[in-house]
């Protein structure tokens, strides 16, 4: 999708087909990219001609030539690529994405439904925490309402028979049973669950994103369920109000410090909850800076998910992936059971979440190696966030 929308003709005319063009260098990035995707040679393989023949002469007069930007361009991707996206300790960081020191950062990374951390940036998870960070995962929502109802039955009747097994007295489980599938049988197109089936839900979602922070190397001590207020409420009321997640959000950030947030910066999820997610917790950093320190030493990454990648002129940190760190990065996701087939909210992609992530990071990788770097399985991308 990034490919697509760099070689688009309309963003080529509204960018830079103009008469009086000032070149930033997020511009000068963005139109040497797509020169190179769009005649698909390398960015230290272009040419005078090449820049002229497409619309660019005007980029070579004001910065050229050609070897000077296309040199620049090509360092500024190279210097976005890092394995170490906790930084580096003990080394020049003037060219790398993220701070050398200190060595052992505390990292908050918060996920607005409890896969997302895992679809959207697995891999970077896997390398904080093998890198020996003090990372903490915030799910800040339930998710309850992407499952199936056929998996809440599923797991009531799990505990029925397993009540029975070892004698014990499960009358309260098959009257709880008994309603569920009574609300099942009769229940009308978007109608919301009662608050027994609700909770149940959550604890299917809660019991697969543990499982997955696992997997990841993460002790329980350092994950963490938000269950935002805002998520339920707005089932039932058109309150507006989100002091109360806000607040809960301040609480959890002063309570890690962290010098590195990881937050959602996808904002295509259909149903609005990354956005308002992101909403929560900017204004929460924004509360903090004028009261705690530690924010002056916070850095913000935002990763995107499912379902869009940021193009490549925009990305400020690119964290390759192995073919193994892919293969954890896709068993970590697959503890999101009730995710998997078919989800609840598939959006209009049919793909599963785990297969939508890897090619999306594998399309990542394959267009920094079209561009001339280095040939990576795949590439996860992030863009800072600076809310001081």
């Amino acid at each position: 999708m990034a490919r697509l929308n760099l070689l688009d003709k309309t963003l080529l005319d509204l960018a830079w087909s103009g008469e009086d063009i000032t070149w930033t260098d997020t511009l000068i990035k963005q139109a040497v990219v797509w020169l190179s995707l769009k005649l698909n040679k390398a960015i230290l393989r272009l040419t005078e001609d090449d820049y002229n023949d497409n619309g660019l002469a005007s980029l070579l007069t004001d910065k050229g030539p050609a070897d000077h930007i296309n040199t620049k361009i090509f360092n500024a991707l190279q210097h976005t690529i890092t394995g170490w996206p906790g930084g580096k300790p003990g080394v020049d960081d003037r060219n790398r994405p993220e701070r050398a020191e200190p060595a052992r950062k505390n990292v908050l990374l918060f996920s607005p439904h409890p896969d997302d951390d895992v679809i959207s940036m697995g891999g970077t998870f896997i390398h904080l925490v093998d890198q020996g960070h003090n990372v903490h995962v915030a799910y800040q929502t339930s998710g309850n309402t992407a499952v199936w109802d056929d998996d809440v039955r599923r797991y009531l009747e799990f505990v029925q028979d397993f009540s029975a097994a070892v004698d014990s007295d499960n009358r309260i489980t098959n009257k709880i049973y008994q309603e569920a599938i009574h609300f099942f049988q009769t229940k009308q197109t978007g109608q919301t669950d009662p608050e027994i089936i609700r909770t149940i839900k959550s604890l299917i979602r809660k019991g697969e994103a543990s499982a997955g922070a696992r997997f990841v190397g993460l002790p329980d001590s350092n994950i963490h369920f938000q269950d935002l207020p805002f998520y339920d409420r707005r089932k039932f009321s058109k309150e507006a109000s989100y002091e109360e997640d806000i607040q809960q959000t301040m609480a959890l950030l002063r309570a890690v410090k962290p010098h590195q947030v990881f937050a959602a910066g996808d904002f295509a999820d259909p149903h609005g909850t990354h956005r308002i997610c992101f909403d929560i917790i900017a204004e929460a950093l924004k509360r903090l800076t004028q009261t705690d320190e530690w924010t002056k030493d916070c850095w913000v990454w935002l990763y995107r998910g499912a379902w869009h990648e940021y193009p490549i002129h925009e990305i400020e940190m690119a964290v390759p992936l192995s073919p193994e760190e892919v293969k954890r990065k896709r068993l970590a996701i697959f503890k999101h059971q009730s995710q998997k087939d078919v989800p609840v909210y598939p959006g209009d992609d049919p793909r599963e979440f785990w297969v939508r992530a890897e090619d999306r990071t594998r399309e990542t990788a394959a267009l920094y190696h079209k561009l001339g770097l280095a040939d990576y399985e795949a590439i996860e991308a992030f863009v800072r966030w600076k809310f001081v």
